[in-house]
């Protein structure tokens, strides 16, 4: 490929190296593209918003590479562990209030975390490698999401550190749960429905 940017990775290693050094980087899920960095570096993170042109008050998910690991970070109360042991790894995105030290500004509100443990498995690998990795859609604000690694890295340009090609992704985006209220309210129904989501809540 030529006349692109930002630079396609060929592995899980290079995006490491790229979210470790404190750039924002493209990855594959098993449901959509996102642009991503590491939890631990706030830095990177605000970087998101301003790569994404996206409003503060929206908040961005963070991807784990097991239930420990999201344990760790937000509060599950035993419907939402019942959620989690159900689909996880999938496309299923759990907002939970947060633990006490979390602080890292995602946006939106700041008692609450929106995990997921994504089904893809070289995107729990990189969890696994750099920590729990803050993402948003591949896309710039209000524009339809990019199904390819080429359109990822020829619309951010250098902005991003490296893109990990996982092929064409045009699924729809993970389905969005609230937990932090007396109940399970879908902010956004994706692959998993209401219905699968009641039957184990």
């Amino acid at each position: 490929m030529t006349d692109v940017p930002s630079p396609l990775a060929a592995d899980v290693r290079t995006v490491a190296d790229a979210l470790l050094a404190g750039g924002c980087v493209g990855i594959p899920t098993d449901t959509v593209y996102g642009v991503a960095a590491r939890l631990a570096d706030p830095v990177a993170v605000e970087a998101l918003f301003s790569l994404k042109g996206r409003a503060a008050t929206k908040a961005m998910a963070v991807l784990v590479d097991d239930f420990a690991a999201a344990d760790e970070l937000g509060e599950f109360d035993v419907s939402a562990q019942r959620l989690a042991a159900g689909f996880w790894p999938g496309p299923l995105t759990m907002v939970v209030h947060r633990r006490p030290g979390v602080v890292v500004d995602l946006g939106g509100d700041p008692s609450t975390i929106g995990l997921r443990c994504p089904g893809l498995d070289i995107v729990r690998d990189l969890a696994r490698e750099v920590g729990p990795i803050v993402t948003t859609s591949a896309n710039r604000s209000g524009e339809p999401t990019l199904q390819t690694a080429d359109e990822i890295a020829a619309t951010f340009g250098s902005r991003l550190a490296a893109v990990l090609d996982g092929g064409r992704l045009a699924d729809r985006a993970s389905t969005v749960v609230d937990l932090c209220g007396t109940g399970l309210v879908v902010l956004r129904e994706g692959p998993i429905t209401t219905a699968q989501l009641l039957a184990l809540s």
